[in-house]
């Protein structure tokens, strides 16, 4: 094991079909397993990648068998994204899955590449097994990492599947964000920010980052809404093999890769991902959540104008908090994570307890402390109690819905 060590939202609705197209685009581009690489444009005379294709839809009572001979029987059918399928889930039973199963199993053709590289980082670290053990032995209530609970490869009329069976949850915080007008609330902030960080400092223990944390990446516990869970590791990266930290090399082929407003410094220069990103990322994202802006966030489109005012406001962190909290208090804990988080060298391993302090101190100074209750008015399955479901879904990788939602596509 190595040393230690998916946003709010858009600015517009242009902005998040750039955000849609992303996703999309990602997800059809040849992948390595555990590598989040950018589209390199095909020379003339190479070979294209090949065309991939959406998985048939299976029809509830289907039965998979993963590789420890497990069955898992499939309900409804409630989504997809990319070239994979998602349904409810139980294991295998003479009663037919109901609307409250606790399981959702993603079926992909076996010829893709996303669910295998995705399968990678749950197989390596996302056993129920190895998060419990962590969970004890750091005092934890829960870590918001997803379980794996299995995974197989599946015959159906001549074409081959794999699936992989997952825990399922509510909705996604992107949702919920806008929904609230694009703010949360300070506390609700540096809750999701401890919690972001503690699942950060376990998965970077095996060696991985994550690199697109957003708010369409968290996803509330189905069951209880004040847990978050981050999402979508199908472009994770490895980012110690071994024990060995990858170089520092910057390489513009791979410039802005991840989510053009919250990505790294690092990343838009097309340097692999590496625990600093990560944590930088989540500042953007708690800056984002608090005040609802990001500088940059209304030129997306030149994404050398994002890297050069990221680097800038990196120099002069006050005046990055003066640009997103106009006329407002400034939130003195995030400037000092940010500070803190500048002080971070590539391969350095953050000592993840002084950042949680600093948003513990940030509690403290508002009156608050962390029990564990977000305050964002949802009911037990994930539903705004005083707001309506809105209907214009968006399904990614992951789809991010709760019951409700997916009797569209029952």
């Amino acid at each position: 094991m190595a040393e230690g060590n998916g946003v709010g939202g858009r600015g517009s609705a242009g902005g998040r079909r750039r955000a849609r197209a992303v996703r999309e685009f990602r997800t059809t581009r040849a992948e390595s397993p555990g590598v989040k690489m950018p589209y390199i444009k095909k020379t003339s005379g190479k070979r294209a990648p090949a065309k991939r294709k959406l998985a048939e839809e299976f029809a509830p009572g289907e039965v998979l068998t993963d590789t420890s001979k497990k069955e898992w029987k499939l309900g409804m059918h409630i989504g997809q994204g990319g070239f994979g399928r998602l349904y409810l889930a139980d294991v295998n039973s003479s009663k037919s899955v109901g609307s409250d199963a606790s399981y959702v199993v993603k079926v992909e053709p076996s010829q893709n590449g996303p669910l295998f590289s995705e399968l990678k980082f749950y197989m390596r670290a996302a056993k129920p097994e190895q998060i419990q053990k962590w969970t004890k032995s750091h005092k934890l209530k829960y870590l918001g990492v997803p379980r794996y609970w299995g995974s197989g490869l599946h015959q159906k009329n001549g074409n081959s599947y794999r699936f992989m069976v997952m825990d399922r949850f509510g909705r996604d915080l992107q949702k919920i964000y806008e929904e609230n007008s694009k703010r949360f609330a300070h506390k609700t902030v540096l809750q999701f920010g401890l919690r972001i960080l503690d699942i950060l400092e376990y998965i970077h223990e095996y060696e991985y980052v994550h690199g697109d944390i957003k708010a369409s990446n968290i996803l509330l516990n189905y069951k209880n809404p004040n847990q978050v869970y981050l999402v979508d590791y199908g472009l994770a990266y490895r980012y110690c093999p071994e024990g060995v930290h990858k170089e520092y090399k910057e390489d513009p082929k791979r410039c802005h890769d991840g989510t053009i407003e919250y990505t790294s410094i690092d990343a838009h220069k097309g340097v692999a991902p590496s625990r600093r990103g990560d944590l930088e990322i989540l500042g953007y994202c708690m800056i984002h959540w608090l005040s609802g802006h990001l500088p940059w966030e209304d030129n997306l489109k030149d994404p050398n104008y994002v890297r050069d005012s990221k680097i800038r406001y990196r120099e002069n962190i006050a005046d990055l908090m003066e640009k997103c909290f106009l006329g407002e208090n400034k939130p003195d804990e995030i400037a000092k994570y940010m500070e803190k988080v500048k002080l971070l060298s590539y391969e350095d391993k953050p000592f993840y307890q002084h950042f949680r302090e600093i948003l513990l101190q940030g509690l403290k100074a508002i009156g608050q402390r962390d029990d564990g209750i977000l305050d964002i008015g949802l009911s037990e399955n994930g539903d705004l109690q005083t707001k309506p479901i809105q209907k214009n879904l968006r399904i990614s990788r992951w789809v991010k819905m709760d019951v409700k939602e997916n009797e569209k596509f029952g």
